[in-house]
């Protein structure tokens, strides 16, 4: 029989997830107000802590799950926190997990923590810990990533059209983005089917509706494209 290791301290691993969503017009994050010590009463990113007997990725999408209600989402590894007193309890690492969450499709599916709220970033609260910076570091990564990879349409709602499209891309990038430029090359990523359908909401002259085209995306996810976000106003 194997002997433990001598000589050794514990230390916890938590799971931290950074979860985006978009709305309307704004990027927001899925933030969650504890309601046990320490820090309680303040905000936080959604969390827990690795299971005697999980991995690190089947433990993140526990937390997700028991969090949210979701299942099925967009994650990946970020970075792993390891600052000896970045928690005032007991010695933590914190490995950090950026989500993206489309809102809109899975608002009827979701079951949030009573405790949890969207809220737009340019209204975040001060967080917990090291969760700000976790914060700024997932949305430096999902900007790199959105202007090489399509994994902004993770946010899109089923049916969209250009103009939200863009919206999204502005979104991320706190910056406008020139109009024909952008039509101009989405449309030649081949991502896009016309649905045949216009968007009657349209105050002005009615936008074509688009899905995404879910082959191109799986062959393209992890390649790189020339993305229209690099050229904006």
């Amino acid at each position: 029989m194997l002997q433990t290791y001598k000589n050794t301290h514990k230390i916890l691993v938590a799971i931290d997830c950074v979860i985006f969503g978009f709305e309307q017009t704004e990027l927001k994050l899925l933030l969650v107000k504890r309601n046990f010590e320490p820090e309680m009463g303040k905000w936080s990113l959604m969390g827990g802590f690795l299971g005697e007997n999980e991995n690190l990725d089947k433990a993140s999408k526990r937390i997700l799950f028991s969090l949210t209600g979701l299942e099925n989402i967009y994650m990946e590894q970020l970075y792993v926190y390891s600052e000896t007193n970045r928690d005032p309890v007991e010695r933590t690492l914190s490995v950090c997990y950026f989500a993206l969450i489309n809102i809109q499709n899975n608002e009827n599916e979701a079951r949030l923590n009573p405790n949890a709220q969207w809220i737009s970033l340019k209204d975040k609260p001060k967080l917990i810990f090291d969760h700000d910076q976790m914060v700024a570091h997932a949305l430096k990564t999902l900007k790199n990533k959105a202007s090489m990879h399509p994994i902004g349409f993770e946010l899109m709602p089923d049916k969209f059209t250009i103009p939200h499209l863009q919206k999204l891309y502005e979104a991320i990038y706190d910056a406008q983005i020139d109009r024909r430029n952008f039509s101009k090359t989405i449309l030649a990523t081949k991502l896009l089917i016309d649905t045949g359908e216009k968007n009657t909401n349209s105050v002005t002259k009615k936008a074509t509706v688009y899905q995404l085209n879910k082959e191109k995306y799986t062959q393209y996810q992890y390649s790189f494209l020339n993305l229209p976000t690099l050229k904006t106003l």
